[in-house]
Formats: structure tokens, sequence, C-alpha cells
């Protein structure tokens, strides 16, 4: 499914928005993970990185080379759970970058 150019701006303001939120949770890294951590099997890398650094390193990554080259958006996500489970039990509520996956979600999901 090709997206509209008015689609992919609201995706890049998204992913603006989840980078500032990973900044205001001083949970944005200074230093890229070892390549080791990037050959993981499980979903989110949860075997090999923080879920924070899935979203900088691979998430995020992935999506800016997907909206600055006009590639097809995926046409789903559920990122947002992901959070809310990596949240959950942390002293950090993490309510912000939550919300910020929520919006992405349903930018994806056509809702």
């Amino acid at each position: 499914m090709r997206y509209s150019d008015d689609i992919a701006g609201q995706v890049a303001d998204c992913l603006l928005s989840i980078e500032m939120e990973l900044r205001k949770l001083d949970m944005w890294a200074s230093q890229r993970p070892p390549e080791d951590a990037f050959r993981s099997t499980e979903p989110f890398c949860l075997d090999t990185l923080a879920f924070t650094q899935w979203v900088q390193f691979v998430f995020l990554e992935r999506m800016k080379v997907i909206v600055e080259n006009g590639h097809p958006l995926p046409e789903v996500s559920g990122i947002a759970p992901m959070a809310e489970e990596y949240f959950r039990g942390r002293p950090e509520s993490g309510q912000g970058l939550i919300r910020e996956l929520e919006v992405f979600d349903q930018l994806l999901s056509g809702q």
C-alpha cells in the first residue's frame, strides 16, 4: 500500500516525537550497541537489547530510511503494547513514549 505524502509527513513527525520522548526519559544512548546485539532472532532483540535500545537503533533507524526514501510504510504496527510491558514495574512511567508509540501504531493501522 502506498501512503500519501501527508501520512508520510505525520509518520516522520511521530518518529521525531518518539526520539524526543526517549531523550526526556534519559534513555537515548550516545553509543551504538555492538553489532552482535543486532543478530538476535528474538522479537525486539529482547535477548540482546533493552527495549529502548531497540526503539532507537532498530525501529527509528529503519523507519527513517523508509520515510526518507519514499518506500511503502508497514501496514500494521503494534509497538505500544511492548512499551507498556517494558515500563511495567519500572520507576519511569514511560507514558509519553507509550503515547507516541500508540499514535504511530494508529497511523499505520489507518485509525
